[in-house]
């Protein structure tokens, strides 16, 4: 059976676009954040930061430490050690050097 389905759904065009752009810290954030169904204001007030810092965070216009990045995970419930490789690759990114992270528990 097939259908015909004019219209990609939010869900399908969401994972479309992650195929095409790779995931940095910031739309990480954004993406839990959304899918989770908080605010920026609020995200930002659980981590004691302001809103437009948070949003510059997203946009990738502001580097994130490894130690920030696991409060960030810790504050949204999410995997610690996903947050901080994600964000040392974006610093490393930053200093034109393009390396996959994997961190394990020591």
């Amino acid at each position: 059976m097939t259908t015909k389905n004019k219209k990609m759904s939010g869900a399908r065009k969401l994972l479309a676009s992650l195929h095409r752009r790779p995931m940095s810290f910031g739309r990480m954030i954004e993406s839990c954040r959304k899918c989770d169904g908080i605010t920026q204001a609020d995200l930002a007030h659980q981590l004691k930061i302001s809103s437009a810092h948070l949003c510059d965070i997203e946009k990738g216009r502001r580097a994130v430490s490894p130690e920030r990045a696991a409060q960030f995970a810790k504050v949204l419930g999410y995997s610690v050690n996903q947050f901080i490789a994600r964000s040392i690759e974006d610093n490393l990114k930053r200093m034109g050097i393009k390396l996959k992270v994997d961190l394990s528990a020591a």
